[in-house]
């Protein structure tokens, strides 16, 4: 059978240069007022994604 991208997953998650997958954070969409300055400046950095869900998401990113 053909191998093929998820392309849901391929718009949610990156694999770095060394195999690491990065993904956004939650919380940031609205109510950010109640949230601080530096609280909002984080959860617009990247994540890891944890190890537990590493191979289900390798798994739908084939040729990452």
């Amino acid at each position: 059978m053909k191998l093929k991208t998820h392309k849901g997953a391929a718009k949610r998650f990156k694999i770095t240069a060394r195999g690491k997958i990065l993904r956004a954070q939650s919380s940031r969409r609205h109510l950010l007022s109640s949230k601080n300055a530096k609280r909002r400046r984080q959860l617009g950095k990247a994540a890891r994604v944890d190890e537990t869900d590493v191979a289900r998401v390798k798994a739908n990113l084939p040729f990452g």
